[in-house]
C-alpha cells in the first residue's frame, strides 16, 4: 500500500480528564522536520514585488469591460502596470494620513481594483480587512467597528449599503475610495457622514501629485484580518501574519515540485470565489508568485460558462455546488443523446475508469476515450483546463469520480479553514485511492485526531476518528479582540477545527462532518447531517437539500429545493400542469422526490461506519429521509439561511421552517410529541 503521510508521534490514551489523542502526522516532505522556507520570501509584499521584477510584462489581472450593452473580451494589466498603480495608491493613502498598522477595508466583488488595494496595504504595512461582497449591512457594520477600519475601498454597487442608516459604523471612516466613480448624491452623503470620498481615478491622481515611499512590512506584522461569515453569531476576525501567508506559498512550491506537470507563466485562473474567502486569496497569491494570470468573472455566477469560454482558464476552483451543477449539466446533455451514443459514452467511461483505478494517469488511461467522448466535456469548460480544485465542503464521491474521468484534467479536493491559511490537506492528482477524501496533510502543518467521547469517536479505535486538530507554521495568530475564543480554540498549540475526521491506513484524511452538525436521534444513534446532504444532493431533481433531525424523534426529514427543469419534465411525463410553485405543492412530486432520495442513497454507495460495533455498511435505515418539504425558492442570504460561501445556517433554517417541520412530524407519527 502506498503511504502519503509520515507518522512522527504515537497516539496517547486520555488520562486525568484529558481526551485521547491519535498519532501526529506530517507531510512526507516534512517527515524529518519542516523544510526551510525560501529566504527571499518573507512577506506577502515579497510575493508580488519579486514577480514584478521577474515578469514585468506578463499579464497579471484581467477583466471584461461592459461595452455596448454586453461584456466584451478580457483585457489585461501587466505586472508592471499593476505595480505602478499600487505605488500611486500607497502615496494617496499616506497623503490621506494612513500609517503602518491602520486597518483598511475592501468591500466588493473580485476585480483588479480589489487586488491593487490589497497590494497597497502590503506595501505600506497596513492591515487589509476584506468584506464579503455578499454580506449585508449588519455584518459590515459590525466589522467596521470591531476592526476599527479607517479607510475603505468599495465597489460602486456597495456604496449605497455602506452609507445606509443601518451601517452606523461608517461614521468612523475617514476616506472612501470607489472602485469606479461616485455619483454627486453619493459624494454628498459621504461628506455628510464625515467621510472624504474619492473615485478611483481621483485617488490615483492624489497619489501622482504626492509621491511617497513604500513602508514594507516585517514577517511578524499582521497582513490581514479575515472575518469568517460563520453559521451563527457575529463574524470572527482571523489574524494572519505576512510570514504565515509567505510560508503557505513556499509550501505550495515544494508540494508541486513533486509532480511531473509544472505550473507555468501561461497558466490562467478564473477567479469567482470571493477574494475575501481564504481559498481564492491563497490561490491568487500563488499565481502572482509564479508570474501567471488571474481573470475575474463578470459578476453573474449563472453565466459563469460565458467567462469560461472567453477566458479559457487552466485552473478552476470552486465549492462542491459549482461542480454538482457542472455534473448535472453534463448528465442532462447525455440524456438528450440517442441511446446508442449514450451506451458508447458509458462504455468509454467504464473503460477509462478501469485503467485509472489500475494506476494509469488520467491522460494516459484512454486517449481514445478522450478523443471520442470526453474532449467535448473539456470543451464545455473552456478547452484548456489542467487542474480543478474543490473546497469548502466534501464533494460527493460520484461527482468527483465522474469529473476525474470526463473533464480531461486533474481534479483534487482539499480541506482547510481561514484559521489554517487555506488548505491544510490536499489530494494528489492521479491518485484514485484519494477519491472521496481530503488528501494528506500539507507541507508546513501537523495533524492529529482528538477523542470526542460524548459522540463515541476515538482516534485510537479502528478506524481512527475524532476532531481534526492542526498545528504548524501556517496557523493563524488568534481571533482579533477575542482572547477567550482563541484560548478555547488553540490548546497546547493545537487548533481544534470542530470538524470530525478519519485517517485512512495510507495516511489520507477523510472529513466526516462538522462536530456541531452531528445529532443524536431518539434511538441513540448519531447522524452526520452534512454528509447525508452530500449523498442526497446527487439526485438530478435535487437543487439543494437541508436534512433535519430532532433528538426526540426517530426519523429524519428534509427541506428540498427541487430543480425546476427536472420538475417540469417530471410533470409533463406524469400529466401534471401548473407553475413551478404549484407543482411543488403536489403530493405526487413529494413521493417521487422521496423515491429519488432513496435511489441516491443506494446508488452513491457511501460507506458509513457504525462506531459502536466497528462494522461498515451502506446507509442505515434511520439515515434515510422519511418526509420532505418542497420549497421552490433556493436557500438564500436574503432570508439569512446561508452564509456568503453558501454554507447552511442550520439554526436559521430551523426557525424559518419550524411550522412546516412540526406539521410534517405530526403527519409522519400522529400523536407523538
Amino acid at each position: 500500500m502506498k503511504i502519503f503521510a509520515a507518522q512522527v508521534e504515537e497516539g496517547k490514551e486520555g488520562k486525568d480528564g484529558k481526551p485521547s489523542v491519535g498519532p501526529v502526522y506530517r507531510n512526507l516532505l516534512a517527515s524529518n522536520g519542516f523544510p526551510s522556507v525560501d529566504s527571499d520570501l518573507n512577506t506577502a509584499w515579497d510575493i508580488f514585488s519579486m514577480s514584478v521584477q521577474k515578469y514585468p510584462g506578463n499579464r497579471m489581472l484581467g477583466w471584461r469591460p461592459f461595452v455596448d450593452g454586453k461584456f466584451g473580451p478580457y483585457v489585461w494589466k501587466t505586472y508592471k502596470e499593476v505595480y505602478e498603480e499600487v505605488l500611486q495608491i500607497v502615496s494617496a493613502l499616506r497623503a490621506s494620513g494612513a500609517e503602518p498598522g491602520c486597518r483598511v477595508g475592501i468591500y466588493g466583488a473580485n476585480c483588479p481594483q480589489w487586488v491593487e488595494a490589497m497590494e497597497a496595504c502590503n506595501a505600506l504595512s497596513l492591515i487589509c480587512v476584506p468584506l464579503y461582497d455578499t454580506l449585508g449591512p449588519g455584518a459590515v457594520n459590525f466589522i467596521l467597528d470591531h476592526a476599527e477600519i479607517d479607510f475603505v475601498f468599495v465597489q460602486d454597487k456597495k456604496v449605497k449599503e455602506l452609507l445606509s442608516p443601518d451601517c452606523r459604523s461608517a461614521q468612523r471612516l475617514r476616506v472612501m475610495v470607489c472602485f469606479t466613480s461616485l455619483t454627486a448624491e453619493q459624494k454628498e452623503m459621504a461628506v455628510q457622514t464625515g467621510i472624504k470620498p474619492y473615485s478611483w481615478d481621483e485617488f490615483l491622481h492624489l497619489g501622482k501629485v504626492n509621491e511617497m515611499e513604500i513602508l514594507p512590512p516585517q514577517p511578524f506584522n499582521i497582513c490581514t484580518i479575515m472575518y469568517t461569515s460563520g453559521t451563527s453569531g457575529d463574524p470572527k476576525g482571523v489574524v494572519l501574519t505576512h510570514e504565515t501567508i509567505a510560508t503557505f506559498v513556499s509550501g505550495v512550491d515544494l508540494f508541486l515540485d513533486q509532480f511531473e506537470d509544472k505550473m507555468t507563466v501561461d497558466d490562467v485562473y478564473l477567479s469567482f470565489l470571493p477574494l475575501a474567502h481564504i481559498l481564492d486569496r491563497v490561490i491568487e497569491e500563488y499565481f502572482f508568485r509564479r508570474g501567471a494570470s488571474v481573470g475575474y468573472y463578470h459578476g453573474d455566477l449563472n453565466a459563469l460558462r460565458d467567462d469560461l469560454m472567453e477566458l479559457k482558464p487552466t485552473l478552476l476552483a470552486g465549492v462542491p455546488r459549482v461542480f454538482e451543477k457542472i455534473h448535472e449539466g453534463i448528465k442532462k446533455a447525455l440524456e438528450e443523446l440517442r441511446p446508442l451514443r449514450r451506451r458508447i459514452f458509458d462504455a468509454l467511461y467504464k473503460y477509462k475508469l478501469a485503467w485509472m483505478n489500475m494506476g494509469y494517469k488520467q491522460r494516459e488511461a484512454s486517449p481514445l476515450a478522450d478523443l471520442l467522448a470526453f474532449r467535448k466535456v473539456k470543451a464545455r469548460l473552456g478547452g484548456r483546463l489542467r487542474l480543478v480544485i474543490s473546497g469548502g465542503a466534501p464533494l460527493s464521491t460520484e461527482v468527483e469520480e465522474f469529473l476525474r474521468v470526463t473533464c480531461c484534467a486533474f481534479l483534487v479536493q482539499g480541506y482547510g479553514l481561514t484559521e489554517t491559511c487555506g488548505p491544510t490537506t490536499v489530494c494528489f492528482p492521479d491518485e484514485m485511492c484519494m477519491v472521496g477524501t481530503a488528501g494528506p496533510v500539507s507541507v508546513y502543518s501537523e495533524l492529529r485526531l482528538e477523542e470526542v467521547p460524548e459522540m463515541g469517536y476515538s482516534p485510537l479505535d479502528d478506524p481512527p476518528c475524532g476532531e481534526v486538530c492542526v498545528r504548524g507554521k501556517t496557523l493563524f495568530s488568534g481571533y482579533y479582540k477575542n482572547p477567550d475564543l482563541t484560548r478555547e480554540s488553540i490548546i497546547d498549540g493545537w487548533f481544534h477545527t470542530g470538524d470530525i475526521g478519519q485517517i485512512l491506513p495510507n495516511g489520507v484524511v477523510k472529513i466526516i462532518d462538522r462536530k456541531k452538525n452531528l445529532i443524536k436521534i431518539s434511538q441513540g444513534e448519531y447522524v452526520a447531517l452534512e454528509y447525508l446532504e452530500n449523498v442526497y444532493c446527487v439526485a438530478p431533481i435535487i437543487e439543494d437539500i437541508w436534512v433535519y433531525g430532532d433528538s426526540l424523534k426517530s426519523m429524519l426529514v428534509a427541506v428540498v429545493v427541487p430543480c425546476e427543469e427536472d420538475t417540469k419534465k417530471w410533470a409533463y411525463s406524469n400529466g401534471h400542469a401548473g407553475s413551478f410553485l404549484e407543482l411543488c405543492s403536489l403530493v405526487q412530486l413529494q413521493n417521487y422526490i422521496l423515491s429519488e432520495l432513496k435511489n441516491a442513497a443506494e446508488r452513491n454507495k457511501v460507506i458509513f461506519a457504525n462506531w459502536d460495533t466497528g462494522c461498515f455498511s451502506l446507509l442505515r435505515g434511520f439515515e434515510h429521509i422519511k418526509g420532505v418539504i418542497l420549497d421552490p425558492r433556493p436557500f438564500d442570504m436574503e432570508r439569512d439561511l446561508v452564509t456568503a460561501t453558501l454554507k447552511k445556517k442550520r439554526n436559521k433554517l430551523l426557525i424559518y421552517y419550524q411550522v412546516e417541520i412540526d406539521q410534517l412530524y405530526e403527519k409522519l407519527a400522529p400523536g407523538r410529541r
